[in-house]
C-alpha cells in the first residue's frame, strides 16, 4: 500500500472516529438533498421545484453523473411544518450524507433551517425571492434580493402607472414583513407619507378576503391612484385573487403586483378577471428565447404533461444545479469548502435568455422583468432591466446601508454582523 493509500485511509477513520462524515468520494454515488414540502399550505408552490430538481438530476445522470459517478435524489417532505425542515435537513446532512440541498421556499423555513447547515457545515441552494438582509457561507441564494424584484416593481407602478397610494398586503412570517420594511422605507424616501401607505397582514392558508379587500378598495377611492404590492404566499393567493374579482377591482382601477404569483399559482385560478395585474420576476415563461424554448420542452417532456407551466424558482433552481454541478467539476470534489470557493464567478445561461453571474455575496447578478397577466394564465412581459447584482443588505434600511458580504477566501464575511431592528 502506497503511502498516499495510508494516508488516505487513515484520514477515513478519523473521520469515522471524530463523528465526522464520511468523505463523498467513497460512495457509489453522490447524494443530492432535495427539501421541499410536498404537503401542506406550500405544497401548491414547492411540489414543482422538487419535481425540477429531479429533473436536473436526471439530465446529469444520462450524461454521465458527476466525477464518474451518478447522482442521487434523496427527497423529503417538511410538510410547510418550518421546525420539521430543520429536522429534515439534518436528517439530509447528518444520516444521508447529502453533498448539496436544493430548497426551502418560504423565509420562514430558510431561518428554520440555516443554523443547521452552519453547524454542520452543509450546501443548501435557496431558489427563491426574498427579503435580503442575510449573507451565509453555507448558503447560495439564487433567487432575488429587494432590489432586483420588490424595489424594480415600485418604481415601475410609480413612474408608469402614476401610483400615489400604497397598500403593502402581505402573509404574516419574516418575508413580507422584512420586504415591507424596505418598501416603506424605500416609498418614505421617495415622498410618500405614511397616510398614503396601508399595511396588512395575514396567515398562512388564509381564505377569508371579503372584509381586507373592502379594506382595499375603500383606501383606494380616496382621489390618488392606488396600487397593492403583495407578498402573499402560498395557497392564500387563490381566494385573495377571487375576492379581487368578485369586488370589481381590476387593474385599471388597482392594480396589484406579486412578488409570490407566478405561472404555477395562476394555473389554479380563473384569470379572466385578472387581466393587466402584474407581477415583478426574474423570469417568464413567455419569455421567447431558444434556451427557454429548450427549458420548456425538457420540462414538459420529463413531467409528462404538455399542461404544465413553469416560473421563476424552476429557473432560479435551474441556475443553482447549473452552478454546482460547474462548481464540483472544476474543484474536482463534492468537499463543501472546495466547491464553494469554486462557485464565484459561475455563470449560466439561464431560460430567461440572460447569463447570471454568482457573486462573492452568494447572490446572483440577473435581470429584472415585469410581466402583465394574460387571459391564459401567462404574462406579457412589459419591462425588462440589464443585469442587475443583488444586494444582500438593504441601503435603504440605516442599520444595514452600511454592511456588506464578502465570502471570497479565507471565509470571511465583511462586517456581515445581523443588523437589531
Amino acid at each position: 500500500m502506497s503511502g498516499f493509500t495510508k494516508s488516505l485511509g487513515l484520514a477515513a477513520t478519523l473521520a469515522i472516529g471524530l463523528g465526522l462524515a464520511a468523505p463523498v468520494m467513497a460512495q457509489n454515488t453522490i447524494k443530492v438533498g432535495v427539501l421541499h414540502s410536498l404537503s401542506g399550505t406550500m405544497a401548491i408552490s414547492e411540489t414543482t421545484l422538487k419535481d425540477t430538481v429531479l429533473m436536473m438530476i436526471d439530465e446529469q445522470n444520462k450524461k454521465g453523473g458527476l466525477l464518474g459517478k451518478k447522482l442521487e435524489a434523496v427527497v423529503v417532505d417538511p410538510a410547510s411544518n418550518w421546525p420539521l425542515f430543520a429536522e429534515k435537513a439534518r436528517e439530509l446532512i447528518s444520516k444521508e450524507k447529502v453533498s448539496v440541498v436544493f430548497g426551502c421556499w418560504t423565509s420562514v423555513s430558510r431561518k428554520s433551517v440555516l443554523p443547521v447547515f452552519e453547524e454542520l457545515n452543509g450546501l443548501l441552494f435557496y431558489p427563491v425571492q426574498y427579503e435580503g438582509e442575510e449573507s451565509s457561507r453555507n448558503v447560495f441564494y439564487t433567487g432575488a434580493a429587494p432590489n432586483q424584484q420588490a424595489i424594480p416593481a415600485v418604481e415601475y407602478l410609480m413612474a408608469k402607472e402614476g401610483v400615489k397610494r400604497w397598500v403593502l398586503a402581505g402573509t404574516d412570517y419574516v418575508y413580507p414583513r422584512t420586504t415591507n420594511k424596505i418598501l416603506e422605507a424605500f416609498l418614505k424616501a421617495k415622498g410618500v407619507g405614511p397616510e398614503d401607505i396601508m399595511i396588512n397582514y395575514t396567515p398562512f392558508g388564509h381564505s377569508d378576503w371579503q372584509t381586507i379587500v373592502a379594506d382595499i378598495k375603500k383606501f383606494g377611492s380616496a382621489g390618488k391612484k392606488t396600487a397593492v404590492v403583495s407578498t402573499i404566499n402560498g395557497d392564500a393567493n387563490v381566494p385573495f385573487y377571487k375576492e379581487l374579482a368578485n369586488a370589481g377591482i381590476s387593474a385599471k382601477d388597482i392594480p396589484v403586483v406579486a412578488f409570490s404569483v407566478g405561472e404555477e399559482e395562476l394555473a389554479g385560478i380563473d384569470t379572466k378577471n385578472l387581466v393587466g395585474h402584474l407581477a415583478a420576476w426574474n423570469y417568464f415563461q413567455s419569455i421567447k428565447d431558444p434556451t427557454n424554448d429548450a427549458f420548456i420542452k425538457q420540462w414538459k417532456t420529463f413531467i409528462k404533461s404538455d399542461k404544465r407551466v413553469t416560473n421563476d424558482p424552476m429557473e432560479a433552481t435551474y441556475i443553482g444545479f447549473k452552478m454546482w454541478s460547474q462548481a464540483v467539476v472544476q474543484s474536482g470534489s463534492t468537499d463543501i469548502d472546495a466547491v464553494r470557493q469554486a462557485m464565484y464567478g459561475q455563470k449560466v445561461k439561464a431560460p430567461s435568455g440572460v447569463t447570471s453571474v454568482m457573486n462573492t455575496n452568494h447572490h446572483l447578478s440577473k435581470a429584472v422583468f415585469i410581466g402583465e397577466i394574460r387571459p391564459d394564465g401567462q404574462f406579457n412581459i412589459v419591462q425588462k432591466s440589464p443585469l442587475v447584482k443583488a444586494e444582500a443588505w438593504s441601503k435603504y434600511i440605516p442599520e444595514s446601508a452600511k454592511l456588506t458580504a464578502d465570502w471570497t477566501y479565507p471565509w470571511v464575511c465583511g462586517n456581515c454582523a445581523k443588523p437589531k431592528f
